[in-house]
């Protein structure tokens, strides 16, 4: 229903007053329309061709050197048919190559394709363009190597941020890597005039050993634009509204987004993932907004929900970057965006007690997932429980140790038979002012019982690896 520019003005005051003064966020919008599946695999050649071109600003800013590199006599990397020559930058090891190309999240009876299907049937039932064919185009299968450029720069991320250290990211070498966010594409896509899509794709990051983390997940990234019509297509005569101003940036606008711009992406943006969130967890979900920054949205959010009584992350959100519209060429638009973690949802809707287990090939746990309807209630039913081994060990470090330098060390050794690295010991001695770290390090199969001493030949081989790659004196 139309409303006059009097309701207008007066819905938009009311808002700004129960809005909160302070903000942030990390993901864009952009204009969304429906192409073939079959263009769904141009990007990758596309990128190779025309997108993989890296600024001067993206070399050379690696603030930590990373240890744990392959082979010296490895001279070039063979990934998804594209050869990668290997430089001073190259810190992939051969456990994350073996992962690249398997996508999870588009086998039919895995837990990630279900929780992926889910979303995308919300966004296809709800959003349907003019033509009534469904409004966001869908890419899954975009290949994970990119620019320095795409995963960085694109993003307003700062050069120095900690983010492009070589010990939170896997590097091919100086000029690409591994994307760290599905939001390495998002420049991309909004460039071929794309104004509504969805991107999802396995992510690799350096992290922690533990049943929640792993080198590599999934996730989804929604960007939605909007031109001035579009955004205020419920206001009579729309051409009263101020769409762009050269105003100030405070924590609810940025300087060239009018107010009611703006506010309209925020309800708009709020809306559509609230209804999600419903769609996921059920109509009587609670849920609360938290202000948030990432480089390359303002404001920003994250949506939490209440989940079996503790607060729950489930994505980030916020509206895009003007700077970046304009740089994809999409300067008369404004929009909003938001990315989620597909495991980090899975996990919660289905009970899967490790992070791991996404990554087993075991019937027992593939087949519990084997349904024709991606909204079938699955409830995960552990089919063995293993006993742990827990080993524990103390070294002294060298000054420029990375606690992810060791646990890229642990999993590419020790594999997915290591359950968990816990630090339990940060220790400084007085007169030497040499710093010692001890860890539990739990080993545990998800099928079958390690013996002592298997777990024991394993632990010694980490360690060897680690004094050789680190430089750790064992104590």
């Amino acid at each position: 229903m139309k409303m006059s520019m009097a309701q207008f003005s007066t819905n938009m005051a009311a808002s700004m007053s129960r809005l909160p003064f302070d903000g942030y966020f990390l993901y864009r919008l952009t204009r969304w329309k429906r192409i073939s599946q079959s263009a769904l695999c141009i990007p990758t050649c596309v990128y190779e061709r025309q997108f993989l071109q890296t600024s001067q600003n993206s070399q050379h800013l690696f603030t930590k050197k990373f240890s744990t590199k392959p082979s010296s006599e490895v001279k070039s990397l063979d990934i998804l048919g594209n050869t990668y020559i290997t430089d001073l930058s190259t810190n992939i090891t051969p456990k994350i190559l073996e992962m690249i190309g398997k996508n999870l999240h588009c086998k039919h009876n895995h837990p990630l394709n279900l929780i992926s299907r889910r979303i995308e049937n919300y966004f296809n039932n709800n959003f349907r363009n003019s033509w009534r064919a469904p409004m966001f185009s869908k890419f899954d299968r975009i290949s994970p190597v990119v620019t320095l450029t795409q995963n960085f720069d694109s993003l307003l991320v700062p050069p120095h941020h900690p983010s492009r250290d070589l010990s939170e990211s896997y590097y091919l070498n100086s000029t690409h890597m591994l994307r760290a966010h599905t939001s390495a594409h998002q420049s991309d896509l909004i460039k071929t005039g794309l104004d509504a899509f969805l991107v999802l794709g396995d992510v690799y990051r350096r992290d922690t050993v533990d049943a929640s983390h792993y080198p590599v997940f999934h996730q989804m990234e929604g960007v939605r634009l909007f031109s001035k019509q579009e955004l205020f297509s419920h206001v009579e005569d729309a051409s009263k509204v101020t769409f762009f101003e050269e105003g100030t940036r405070n924590s609810t606008k940025q300087e060239r987004h009018a107010v009611e711009t703006s506010l309209s992406l925020e309800q708009d943006l709020k809306k559509t993932l609230r209804n999600l969130a419903n769609h996921l967890f059920g109509e009587d979900v609670e849920m609360q907004w938290v202000d948030a920054y990432f480089p390359f949205t303002h404001p920003s959010w994250e949506l939490e929900i209440k989940y079996q009584g503790e607060w729950l992350e489930v994505l980030g959100c916020g509206i895009i970057e003007q700077e970046l519209l304009t740089a994809a060429g999409a300067d008369s638009k404004v929009g909003w965006a938001f990315g989620l973690g597909l495991e980090r949802l899975a996990m919660r809707l289905y009970s899967i007690p490790d992070i791991r287990l996404f990554w087993s090939e075991d019937s027992k746990f593939l087949n519990q997932f084997n349904v024709d309807e991606p909204d079938t209630k699955v409830t995960f039913k552990p089919f063995s429980k293993q006993s742990p081994c827990i080993n524990d060990v103390s070294f002294w470090v060298p000054e420029n140790f990375s606690e992810n330098d060791f646990y890229d060390i642990v999993r590419n050794v020790g594999g997915d038979l290591v359950e968990s690295v816990e630090l339990f010991d940060d220790f400084v001695h007085p007169k030497t002012q040499r710093r010692s770290k001890a860890y539990h390090m739990t080993y545990c199969h998800m099928e079958r019982s390690l013996t002592q001493s298997e777990v024991n030949d394993i632990h010694k081989n980490i360690m060897e690896e680690a004094i050789r790659q680190l430089g750790i004196q064992v104590r």
